[in-house]
């Protein structure tokens, strides 16, 4: 097989990538990877190393991308991992998980429409990563009935909380 690698049909070619300072080489080695593959990547910082930067800052204008259809998938990278998921699934629309093993890579797709990823740039090495990825990218949601029902009760769950910390404001105000 070549080493130059071309993009499956069908697999997102648009892609969103943003970390901190703990993972800002495994984004810049899988951005390049992603570009050599044949896709369109767009760089959400950070765009240098810097050890008091805050991954929120990179990671939430990915995740809002992701959301509004900006990108297609998106990649996010801090240290571990696990504050970029946080922040992720914070905005409406994301769902994102920290993933470290090819099966949920693509399950977390198929299953449950997973349209982030995040990595731990200090956790996984360069060739896990790109193959998490590249799993990640080639997955489809199945589109299932009860996994359709699942993703409705989590979209209502958003709204809700949307609604609740609305009345919440409104009633602080009075």
């Amino acid at each position: 097989m070549s080493e130059r690698l071309t993009i499956l049909a069908g697999t997102p070619k648009l892609i969103g990538i943003a970390a901190d300072h703990g993972g800002y080489e495994l984004k810049q080695y899988l951005a390049g990877r992603l570009r050599e593959a044949g896709h369109e990547v767009i760089d959400f910082g950070d765009r240098q190393p810097k050890p008091d930067d805050d991954y929120p800052d990179f990671i939430v204008p990915l995740a809002r991308a992701v959301a509004g259809g900006d990108v297609e998938r998106g990649v996010a990278i801090c240290g571990s991992g696990v504050g970029a998921s946080v922040i992720a699934n914070k905005v409406r629309g994301v769902r994102a998980c920290l993933i470290h093993e090819t099966f949920s890579a693509h399950q977390g797709v198929e299953d449950d429409d997973l349209n982030m990823i995040c990595l731990g740039g200090l956790v996984v090495g360069h060739a896990l990563a790109w193959e998490l990825v590249q799993t990640f990218l080639a997955a489809r949601f199945s589109g299932a009935e009860r996994h359709r029902r699942r993703l409705a009760r989590i979209a209502n769950m958003e709204t809700q909380r949307v609604e609740s910390l609305a009345n919440v404001v409104q009633a602080q105000s009075v």
